[in-house]
């Protein structure tokens, strides 16, 4: 998979990816999403590969250049749901549970239009991913508007070693259930139908 280009064309709008990838700090896992998977079933997988990305971060956030440390998990394939739907629950639960510690999650898919905070055009990825990196504490609590109480955390985070479920079960039903009791201030982005639980974000 060939990612130079797309690295080249967002550059500009994150000062940290080129210094991240010529040090051969920014990975890139592809996951290939069988045809007749079913959504919960990639998002346990989503949630679950997040999960070892952030922890095999965590030790290295100390370590010389950690900073630029970055790993993308990223989606192929599949038909039962878009990217963006399984890739919005394992997110949100995963900012929630490893902010706290210092790490930042993003998610992005194909189709995604956005601007940066310049107002410029910011290009649309060739493939659906999940970012993991360490957050950079003076800039990126503001990317955490909508949910201030998780950017007043991750502004003074400090990774202590703790195990971030602290009893929570470590199976992705009842994650999704944890997750879904937080408050989200945005509705769900395209609900096909009234949904049981408030979309994440």
């Amino acid at each position: 998979m060939d990612i130079s280009g797309y690295v080249r064309a967002v550059a500009s709008h994150c000062p940290f990816l080129l210094p991240s990838v010529a040090r051969g700090l920014t990975g890139w896992t592809v996951y290939e999403i069988s045809e007749g998977a079913r959504p919960v079933e990639v998002e346990a997988e989503v949630f679950h590969a997040g999960v070892q990305a952030a922890e095999w971060i965590r030790p290295l956030t100390t370590r010389p250049h950690g900073t630029l440390v970055c790993e993308n998990i990223v989606l192929l394939g599949g038909r039962a749901a878009t990217p963006r739907e399984v890739l919005a629950w394992p997110h949100w639960g995963l900012k929630h549970l490893y902010g706290p510690v210092g790490l930042m999650f993003g998610k992005f898919w194909t189709s995604e239009e956005s601007t940066d905070r310049g107002g410029a055009h910011i290009p649309a990825p060739p493939f659906s991913f999940l970012a993991v990196r360490c957050a950079v504490r003076p800039v990126d609590p503001r990317f955490l508007a909508d949910t201030p109480d998780l950017a007043r955390s991750l502004s003074t985070a400090v990774d202590d070693g703790r195990e971030v479920f602290q009893g929570l079960p470590y199976e992705w039903k009842a994650v999704k259930r944890w997750a879904s009791s937080l408050v989200s201030p945005q509705p769900p982005s395209r609900p096909p139908k009234r949904p049981a639980v408030p979309g994440p974000n």
